[in-house]
């Protein structure tokens, strides 16, 4: 599972930060980001908390796009 942040949609509440501290930090600019490529497998319930919970939905989940062959 891949999450990132919409920097533009955060509004730096902590909620994420909060629920999943080993996957979410704070830059200089007081946003949230994600800071492993991939989540954890023993995270990816607490990060889809964190995901669920943003009060604004600045975190989603990044699908992988299919290949055409």
């Amino acid at each position: 599972m891949k999450l990132k942040v919409n920097e533009e949609m955060c509004i730096g509440c902590g909620a994420c930060r909060g629920i999943c501290p080993e996957c979410f930090e704070f830059n200089e600019e007081g946003v949230a980001m994600v800071t492993v490529d991939e989540i954890p497998e023993d995270k990816i319930e607490d990060a889809t908390d964190a995901m669920e919970g943003c009060p604004v939905g600045a975190i989603v989940e990044v699908k992988d796009e299919e290949k055409e062959d």
